[in-house]
């Protein structure tokens, strides 16, 4: 973040990197894989209620809307965004940086408080601070910003996880106009959950000089204060946001691996009481990101019943494709028919491995009876085989 941004002479410590390497695997793999594996495990409970969310999901404008379907499905908080991802967020951020947002958003109340990092851009002149937590989706990244005491300060949080703690960077804040903030680092430590003392984080500040000091520009605050836009002295773009919408919720959980049922039950059961219209079928190529049951030893059944890669859906088709080894590909196509308001009958029945223009037909065949429990334009949670849940992101749209 733009506090951070600035500390690019002080290596990250050997904590860090551990904290970093031992955190439980990313469950966002975009690229299919047969070693793809999928977690099971659960230890959050429902913790919020549905009335809250619907309040959530209203407090967005449709133009603050577009910036949040163009984060959708983005790792890392940008660190591994494709082009188009990256294009589709910049478009997006301009748009609301063009808008009427809060006029002097540092003389506005709705600046104050913690907001979580949802995306950044990271040049060159990013630290490695920022480069060793911020792109960690397991970590979540907070800014917090009070301004508006007799010690006003912008600090960067960064949460390992509940049981274990977060290191906090601060800076004494000051207001030059009504957009931009100046800052100063001056302190940081270590919170640890088993430890009764914050252990300091050993940056001489005093030592760094200009180093220590930057500037953030606020660009767009959304009226609600529940979005915000800002770019740093380096260069950066930030997305922050108060609210999360309810897919980012879901997709959160599914990225630290805890509490995903839960998460799926309560976010369905939000789009049950908005929804007007069935869900829909919809046509493009559908990354299976989660799954609530574990493959199999067999990477063939796991392929065929829709365990691992993608889904490709286009004219009334089907077809299962996963990456096996670089070059060789696993393919089963199939079709299906609605068979219900939210049902659709799957025989999948043309399996194949494909090296280059070469292909080896499989005697396989699998029918399954899919029920949509939610789909939108950029998430689709289903029953499948076996009634397992699936969660799958769409990656294109089909049209080309």
């Amino acid at each position: 973040m733009a506090l951070i941004e600035n500390l690019n002479l002080w290596p990250p410590s050997n904590l860090q990197r551990n904290l970093a390497l031992n955190s439980p695997p990313k469950l966002f793999n975009f690229k299919p894989s047969a070693t793809h594996s999928i977690r099971k495990t659960l230890h959050t409970c429902r913790c919020s209620l549905v009335n809250e969310q619907q309040q959530q999901q209203a407090s967005f404008t449709d133009q603050e809307k577009q910036l949040i379907d163009a984060l959708i499905g983005i790792q890392g908080r940008g660190k591994s965004a494709s082009p188009q991802q990256l294009n589709d967020v910049e478009r997006a951020v301009q748009v609301l940086e063009g808008q009427d947002g809060e006029g002097d958003p540092t003389s506005s109340d709705l600046i104050e408080g913690r907001w979580q990092l949802m995306f950044t851009t990271r040049p060159g002149t990013a630290s490695p601070i920022q480069r060793t937590f911020v792109g960690v989706d397991f970590f979540s990244v907070f800014q917090e910003v009070y301004l508006r005491t007799n010690d006003p300060r912008v600090s960067n949080i960064v949460k390992f996880s509940d049981w274990i703690g977060e290191l906090k960077v601060e800076a004494a804040a000051s207001i030059k106009d009504g957009k931009r903030i100046l800052f100063q680092f001056d302190r940081a430590a270590f919170s640890f959950k088993f430890l009764p003392f914050k252990v300091p984080y050993p940056v001489p500040f005093r030592l760094l000089g200009d180093e220590a000091k930057g500037w953030l520009d606020t660009t767009y605050l959304s009226h609600s204060g529940n979005l915000r836009i800002s770019r740093g002295n380096k260069g950066t773009t930030f997305v922050l946001q108060k609210r999360t919408d309810p897919r980012q919720k879901l997709l959160a959980a599914i990225s630290t691996g805890t509490g995903v049922e839960e998460a799926i039950d309560e976010f369905i059961s939000l789009s049950k009481s908005g929804a007007k219209d069935e869900p829909v079928l919809l046509e493009g190529e559908w990354q299976m990101i989660w799954s609530s049951q574990i493959e199999t030893d067999s990477w063939l059944e796991n392929a065929g019943n829709g365990l691992m890669g993608s889904q490709i859906v286009k004219n009334e088709q089907m077809k299962f494709l996963v990456n096996i080894l670089p070059g060789i590909r696993f393919s089963m196509i199939g079709k299906f028919v609605k068979s219900g308001t939210k049902t659709y009958d799957v025989t999948m029945d043309d399996a194949a491995l494909i090296g280059g223009p070469f292909g080896y037909p499989l005697e396989m065949e699998t029918k399954i009876n899919m029920e949509l429990l939610y789909n939108d334009d950029k998430i689709r949670i289903s029953k499948g085989y076996n009634n397992i849940l699936f969660v799958h992101l769409r990656a294109s749209d089909g049209s080309k």
